[in-house]
Order: C-alpha cells, then sequence, then structure tokens
C-alpha cells in the first residue's frame, strides 16, 4: 500500500474522494465556506458547487497559502484535510462553542472517506502533516470543532483529537472547540 499526502491544489481538488450521499465528496461540500448556499445538494448542482469550491481554494491559497491535504492510497485520494484562517471559513462563528480565536488556524475538515481505511493511522498522518507545514508557517495554534459521539464528522471525532494532544477549549455537548498550541 502506497500512501501519500500531498497539498490541495486547483489541479488536484478532483481527486478528492467520493461516496453515495450528500455532499457526495468534500469537493462539492460548501459547508464552511458559503454556509448561507448550502442547502441539500442535489446531483444536478455538483458542477455548480465544485464551481464555489475551486472559488473558495483559489481565493484562500492567494491569501493565505496552502489550506489543504490529500491523501492517496495507490493513486486513489480517499483523505481530505481542509484549514484555514477562521475568517475564510464564516460557518465558523456560527457555533455555539465558537467563534475560533484569531491566533488560530481552523481544521474545518480532515476525513477518511472509506471506512476500511479508518482506524488505520492514516487521520494521525493527516493530522501530523498539517501541524508540522503550520509550524513551518509560525502559526500559533489550530482549532478545530471535534463531535462527541459520532466518528462520521468529516471534522473528525473529539477522541481522535484527545490522542493528538488537542485540549477542549470551549466545551459544547456536540462540538466543542478543540485546540493545540504549536
Amino acid at each position: 500500500m502506497n500512501v501519500e499526502i500531498i497539498n490541495l491544489t486547483e489541479e488536484n481538488l478532483v481527486d478528492a474522494p467520493e461516496w453515495p450521499g450528500h455532499p457526495f465528496s468534500c469537493k462539492y461540500c460548501i459547508y464552511w465556506e458559503y454556509p448561507e448556499e448550502c442547502v441539500d445538494a442535489a446531483t444536478e448542482r455538483k458542477e455548480e458547487m465544485f464551481a464555489k469550491k475551486l472559488s473558495w481554494l483559489q481565493r484562500t491559497i492567494k491569501e493565505f497559502g496552502n489550506c489543504g491535504k490529500l491523501l492517496y492510497i495507490d493513486g486513489k485520494g480517499v483523505g481530505y484535510a481542509q484549514y484555514a484562517p477562521p475568517g475564510h471559513l464564516p460557518n465558523s462563528a456560527e457555533y455555539d462553542s465558537g467563534p475560533p480565536s484569531d491566533d488560530a488556524v481552523l481544521i474545518s475538515c480532515l476525513f477518511i472517506a472509506q471506512e476500511q481505511f479508518r482506524g488505520s493511522g492514516l487521520g494521525n498522518r493527516l493530522l501530523h502533516s498539517i501541524i508540522d507545514e503550520l509550524r513551518e508557517k509560525g502559526i500559533e495554534a489550530i482549532e478545530t470543532f471535534g463531535r462527541k459521539g459520532n466518528p462520521e464528522n468529516p471534522s473528525g471525532p473529539v477522541e481522535f483529537y484527545l490522542r493528538n494532544g488537542f485540549k477542549i477549549q470551549k466545551d459544547d455537548r456536540e462540538f466543542p472547540l478543540m485546540r493545540s498550541d504549536l
């Protein structure tokens, strides 16, 4: 099994993993970027949603730099991560345990889409590639909204982040804000 983690780009966004249910793939999900437009996405809206995600990616790379990673196994995208300053992810201000801190970069998504690859350490590898990159950039902290009681959350379960050195910054019954100081 050949595992590769590379930066998310305009060219490889199409490789983001897919699954059968809404939003079908991280490449179509605009939940964090355009909350006012994130409605139940019908299959016919995929192109429109992809265009919006691509536009967000282009703008964020220009203003912040790299803001995502893809994890490939044997050349197929199976993992996705997205992160940016909270201002680039406006839905983060809507969480009861938010808003994220101004000095932190927010991980909005860290997801291994196929269940057969979960629990094998790939999420850890993806997270640590983000941590290493952000340390090199001089970022002070990373935050995320973990989810209690449900491993299906695309930003990841609380337990995953606790095992990786994050602490609960502001608790919530479902989506606590979690933080790791770099």
